[in-house]
């Protein structure tokens, strides 16, 4: 039996396939950045085609370095950044308009408009959602509202919507000629139009958003053989057997099955997911209630997510915009050059504030600045701007199930920082765990491919794969803990309010 597994990673800002072992360690890897489009301010879009024709270099590329055929592969498991809409014409394959990224905020008014009657809770019991531009459903209207033709078309059923993960899959598995319109549970769960009992899309939301139901995908389980592959002279005939949005496949990459279980995904932005079982938990204290995972016929697992939206991505912006660094990378040095931040506090709400505020008014700020701050004070409190939002998003789970967490076991791009995880220990007050397998997101693919082929027999013995690298332990006071979070959430207060009805759409 074939026993290696390939996980593809379609990200916010790269896509990625790795090829994983039957012991979870990873063998080769390819990875390829795609173009972020900027139309306006606030808009975030993605070239489609530009994404899959990188899905198909990389997984040619990963299998030739890690010298595999398609015979020795036993399943195929896809991640993406979950919450970007992509609708594209179910016989020519052509999309209608570029990826409305999950960091787009166009549909802002809207969003208003829906909160005006009911509040940004409307949906919540069905959903598990608040009303934010955040989730898919708005950015789907707008398309359908926005490109010529395209409500049309949607009516007489000639589009298809999905997530990063549809796109891919339909692609890999045929595209117009044949190919599979299918998402899972997880991802289905960040569009706003899907019942969280009943996992099913809600024909009432539908209704509301004005969606024709012929659009969306089929929602399948999280680790289930939903088809093959068909992608000729790469890999063909291969079981598509995974499929989880980014944040609960990092989860599942953690071995994080159970109740209580926790994660923190650092990259674009920050992702805190805690497993609440079965059990349906509904946050009083700002924070998503979305499926975790499921597993065939069982049971689906839910979880409580803190979604903070710029954390990775505040990095590139240093580099990208402010230019105060050449490399994603070099902010740790820089940082490490000072003793402190200087006395300056980074609030990067970029698109407003994500949990546990959801305040859309918000807009990014830089405050304490004095002659003495410098770039490396900038740079320090860029990266201790990622440690605050986590911590106010773990106060939010802590309210929320009244337990504390024991320890925080964290993955993604930004954990290679130590000077960003001995911070984020010191100012939750416990272990911050770093596991030996950093690429949990690609992992937690794999695992649920391998799984539903075989590969691995059970939960236990993905739990048995599973390896502690770093464990970084608080060292800073109590007090002083306190106060430098009493300051950051003084700055927070500063960045509120500033989109109101005096603000250019340029300022916004």
């Amino acid at each position: 039996m074939a026993e290696y597994v390939l996980a593809v990673d379609q990200g916010t800002t790269s896509t990625r396939a790795i090829v994983f072992d039957a012991n979870g360690q990873v063998v080769k890897s390819a990875q390829r950045e795609h173009a972020q489009v900027f139309p306006r301010a606030g808009w975030v879009e993605h070239d489609p085609v530009e994404i899959w024709t990188n899905t198909e270099w990389v997984i040619a590329a990963a299998l030739s370095r890690a010298r595999l055929g398609a015979g020795e592969i036993a399943a195929i498991g896809v991640t993406n950044q979950r919450e970007t809409v992509l609708v594209w014409d179910r016989h020519s394959g052509r999309p209608v308009h570029n990826a409305i990224v999950w960091q787009d905020t166009r549909t802002q008014a809207r969003i208003n408009e829906l909160a005006a009657d009911g509040g940004i809770h409307r949906f919540a019991e069905t959903t598990g959602l608040p009303l934010a531009t955040y989730f898919s459903a708005s950015k789907i209207a707008w398309i359908l509202e926005n490109v010529a033709g395209a409500r049309a078309a949607a009516e007489a059923g000639d589009l298809l919507f999905g997530t990063p993960d549809t796109w891919v899959i339909w692609n890999l598995t045929g595209g117009g000629r044949g190919g599979i319109h299918v998402t899972d549970v997880t991802n289905a769960s960040r569009t706003l139009l899907m019942d969280l009992q009943s996992l099913d899309w809600s024909d009432d939301l539908l209704a509301v958003w004005g969606i024709p139901r012929g659009m969306m995908p089929e929602i399948r389980s999280s680790s289930e053989v939903v088809g093959e592959a068909a992608l000729p002279g790469v890999v063909r005939g291969v079981p598509i057997a995974g499929i989880l949005g980014d944040q609960q496949a990092a989860t599942f990459g953690q071995a994080a099955f159970d109740a209580g279980h926790s994660k923190s995904t650092y990259g674009t932005g920050n992702f805190v997911l805690v497993n609440t079982g079965t059990e349906i938990v509904r946050s009083a204290h700002g924070l998503i209630t979305t499926v975790a995972y499921r597993c065939g016929d069982e049971p689906a697992r839910y979880a409580l997510e803190g979604s903070i939206a710029v954390t990775g991505s505040l990095v590139q912006w240093l580099r990208d915009n402010l230019g105060i660094i050449a490399r994603a990378e070099d902010v740790e040095r820089l940082a490490r050059s000072v003793d402190d931040n200087g006395g300056a506090y980074f609030v990067p709400a970029f698109s407003g504030l994500f949990a546990p505020y959801w305040r859309p008014d918000a807009r990014g700020a830089l405050v304490g600045l004095t002659r003495y701050v410098n770039k490396a004070h900038i740079a320090r409190a860029a990266i201790e701007s990622t440690a605050f939002q986590t911590r106010d998003v773990i106060d939010a789970v802590v309210a929320d199930t009244g337990q504390e967490l024991a320890e925080l076991r964290v993955d993604g791009g930004m954990t290679r920082d130590d000077l960003l995880m001995q911070f984020q220990a010191d100012i939750l007050g416990i272990p911050v765990v770093r596991p030996k397998v950093t690429e949990t997101t690609a992992l937690g693919a794999a695992y649920a491919a391998g799984l539903a082929v075989g590969v691995w027999n059970g939960l236990d013995e993905l739990r048995a794969q599973w390896q502690e690298d770093v464990r970084f332990e608080p060292q800073m006071p109590d007090d002083e803990r306190e106060r430098r979070h009493r300051l950051w959430q003084k700055a927070v207060s500063k960045a509120l309010d500033w989109v109101d009805d005096d603000v250019t759409e340029l300022d916004r």
